[in-house]
């Protein structure tokens, strides 16, 4: 196995530029170079800086909340975990409890950082802290949703049946999935 360089220069950022915006994204084009001199032009799509959370709520040892929603970018309906932006002055304990109420309509007693995963890092400045949320009793919080989202109990021991759906493909789903089996194994 090849070992990796951990001591490695990262590029000077000579020059940064926002070249389109909306509410949720800036496109910034960066002027580069890197150690052996060569120079280049990126962009990327920044954030808001504050990052995301997606919860893993379970409602009993065997049972594990879904949300069923629209999703934008394919223009269709999708399963996946309860997630939502951190907004300011919240930690993403606060924010996934936030979520989870608004989403769901439950809060948890208790909140575990699972992971912290990046989309797209190439080109993507995005992060989601990934908590599993347990001891949920029902609450709700009104949210932005433009429409009630479909709650759903799914087995936990359905992992297959879950991955075999058309409608649950989005890759930080996927993660947190298989990082709730293996945290599972863990503390079992």
């Amino acid at each position: 196995m090849s070992k990796i360089d951990t001591d490695k220069v990262l590029p000077t950022i000579h020059h940064t530029e926002v070249v389109a915006k909306s509410k949720f994204f800036r496109v910034e084009k960066l002027d580069l170079e890197f150690s052996n001199g060569a120079t280049r032009e990126f962009e990327r799509m920044a954030g808001g800086g504050r990052g995301a959370v997606m919860i893993v709520a379970l409602k009993d040892a065997d049972t594990m909340l879904l949300i069923r929603e629209y999703a934008c970018g394919t223009h269709s309906y999708q399963l996946g975990f309860p997630k939502g932006l951190i907004d300011p002055g919240e930690s993403p304990e606060q924010a996934a409890n936030r979520e989870l109420q608004e989403e769901a309509g439950y809060q948890a007693d208790t909140l575990h950082r699972l992971h912290e995963v990046h989309m797209a890092p190439t080109f993507f400045n995005a992060k989601m802290h990934i908590l599993i949320a347990q001891g949920l009793s029902p609450k709700t919080l009104e949210g932005d949703e433009p429409e009630p989202l479909e709650v759903i109990e799914w087995p936990i021991a359905d992992v297959d049946g879950l991955l075999a759906r058309e409608d649950f493909v989005e890759a930080r789903c996927i993660a947190a999935l298989l990082l709730l089996q293996k945290w599972i194994k863990e503390t079992q």
